[in-house]
């Protein structure tokens, strides 16, 4: 054992990992709980654009990190990327400070500081995310890497105590109502420069502490220039380099071109991120997963590991979609049609989402416990059945919810506990799924594609947050619009039952108050309330669930050995 090792039997260098991902994910998610009121309250955007907006930030947020992947493992290192994504991190929740301080007097350079933000966390993120992800898996000797799944589960616990902290501090400074119910839209400015102040404590925290305890087991580094890899850190006979081909390049620039070409054709609306930056986020995780598999290093068996990881990865975009309602619709649920009287305190909206990272610190110890005792007694399940699993309850907790809400009608409030049993089932959801799939690319991919194929794992959350913004965009009113609309004189029931045909007037009137005169559409179909909102994400989630418990068996194989 390591001198590194504490008492746990993990090395120190995995709490300093777990403090420098504690305090990024405090400036995420304290943003993120943020964002889209700000959106839409000071920046003054539809319920439906900040939606689509918040789905493509989270997409990029995600896919971005195949970018960083690549330049980590071929360039900068782990450590320089995790170094400067930081920064770039902390810069951009300083922008959105700006932006929320100018925006009453100037909402046009308002939203150009958003627009900038956004846009500077994004590649921020891409530096960071997969870097400290693929860390973990080095700090451990290779007959113990039985212990990742709980090390990831560890380090999971890590993320949603920075996202409680986030998502409690954040909200509290930022999202501020009087005792008539009245937002101060200024104070949102607090709650980002929180976020600020969280990234800049954690990359300095990984700064002092990088050369002291991330290191290999045998005293070596980790996560420096690719240079200087050592050859003993690589399995026996297995390649230390990638090789990619000007072909294999052409083939995946060729196939990007395509796919957004065609993706953006079949792309409805004249939103520009719906129609370009969701087109380049899918048609870039597929072309970029293409590259690797045209790498001519690859083993069979390694290809097949590989392909598990794409496969799972896949039907995780549904469980993604789902879980991020939490920063759009859900978040404007609580905000609308929710009574958020918790105690005796009516709790911001913003805010109700803390339960998420709440209930993953209480129980991620538990199941990282269940899981050492079934693998003790030779009955874990794999880590692909974990998932499907997770996929199940997230549809379960929609399925819950959808018949809670069913008899609301436009004024009904739907009580607080209902979303905080949904975020608790869903949060059991994300235990059998996102640290189990961390742990899961840590065992299946080959090293030298190490941060690269956590890109790739990175891909289906990219997709996955796309089509939450999509989805998020179909939610129907809810009741402060019917209110709203109300004391315009407008009877917006009738209008969205097509009983009336609202006068220019009424239409400019709804317009500037950010309510849409007609139902949202999905693949076709009119979503008329809460309930056939909510039971968008009961079918998509459970028929992916049922695929790949079915399909289980063949990626048993196909990943050779590795559970």
């Amino acid at each position: 054992m390591s001198e590194t090792a504490v008492k746990t039997g993990h090395p120190k260098g995995l709490w300093v990992l777990f403090g420098t991902e504690m305090w990024e994910r405090f400036n995420f998610y304290g943003m993120r709980a943020l964002l889209t009121l700000f959106l839409v309250n000071s920046l003054l955007m539809k319920e439906a654009d900040a939606s689509l907006i918040y789905g493509g930030f989270l997409g990029l947020c995600y896919l971005t990190p195949l970018l960083g992947g690549f330049i980590s493992d071929r360039f900068f290192g782990n450590r320089n990327c995790i170094l400067l994504g930081g920064l770039m991190m902390a810069i951009g929740q300083l922008l959105l400070f700006t932006s929320a301080s100018i925006f009453d007097s100037n909402i046009g350079l308002a939203t150009t500081f958003m627009w900038s933000a956004l846009g500077i966390i994004v590649f921020g993120n891409g530096f960071f995310k997969p870097n400290i992800s693929s860390m973990v898996g080095s700090l451990y000797p290779k007959q113990e890497k039985s212990k990742l799944d709980t090390a990831f589960t560890i380090f999971y616990m890590g993320i949603n105590i920075g996202a409680f902290l986030g998502q409690f501090i954040c909200p509290f400074l930022g999202d501020v109502k009087d005792s008539g119910g009245i937002r101060d839209v200024h104070a949102f400015k607090w709650g980002f420069l929180a976020a600020a102040m969280a990234m800049f404590i954690g990359t300095i925290v990984f700064y002092v502490l990088k050369d002291k305890y991330v290191r290999t087991p045998e005293g070596h580094p980790i996560g420096g220039l690719p240079k200087n890899n050592l050859v003993s850190d690589f399995e026996e006979g297995e390649s230390q380099k990638a090789h990619f081909t000007f072909t294999s390049i052409g083939i995946a620039i060729a196939t990007f071109i395509i796919l957004f070409l065609l993706i953006n054709h079949f792309t409805d609306g004249e939103n520009v991120v719906k129609k370009f930056i969701y087109p380049i986020i899918y048609s870039s995780g597929i072309s970029l997963a293409l590259l690797i598999l045209l790498d001519k290093t690859l083993t069979k068996v390694e290809t097949q590991r590989v392909w598990v990881i794409y496969i799972v990865s896949f039907f995780v975009i549904f469980f993604w979609a789902a879980f991020e309602q939490a920063g759009s619709s859900l978040t404007f649920i609580a905000d609308n049609q929710t009574d958020r009287n918790f105690f005796g305190w009516n709790m911001p909206p913003s805010m109700v989402q803390i339960f998420n990272g709440l209930f993953v610190v209480i129980f991620a110890v538990p199941f990282s416990m269940l899981w050492d005792y079934l693998r003790a007694n030779d009955k874990e399940p794999t880590s692909p059945f974990k998932q499907a699993t997770g996929l199940l309850l997230i549809a379960i907790s929609y399925f819950i919810i959808a018949n809670n809400v069913k008899d609301l009608g436009s004024n009904g409030m739907l009580a607080i506990y209902w979303l905080i049993l949904l975020y608790l089932i869903q949060t059991f959801g994300e235990l059998c799924l996102s640290p189990i799939g961390l742990s899961l690319v840590g065992k299946l991919a080959p090293k030298r594609f190490a941060s690269l194929a956590y890109g790739v794992f990175f891909i289906s959350n990219a997709a996955g947050y796309a089509l939450s913004g999509t989805l998020g965009s179909i939610l129907p009113a809810t009741g402060d619009k019917f209110n709203k609309a109300k004391e315009l004189g407008i009877d917006l029931q009738a209008v969205l039952d097509k009983k009336i045909t609202p006068t220019t007037e009424q239409l400019t009137l709804l317009d500037q108050n950010q309510i849409s005169a007609n139902n949202p559409v999905f693949v076709g179909f009119e979503i008329h309330n809460l309930y056939e909102f909510f039971m968008v994400f009961v079918i998509l989630c459970g028929i992916a669930s049922l695929i790949l418990f079915a399909l289980t068996p063949r990626l048993k194989k196909m990943m050779h050995g590795i559970r």
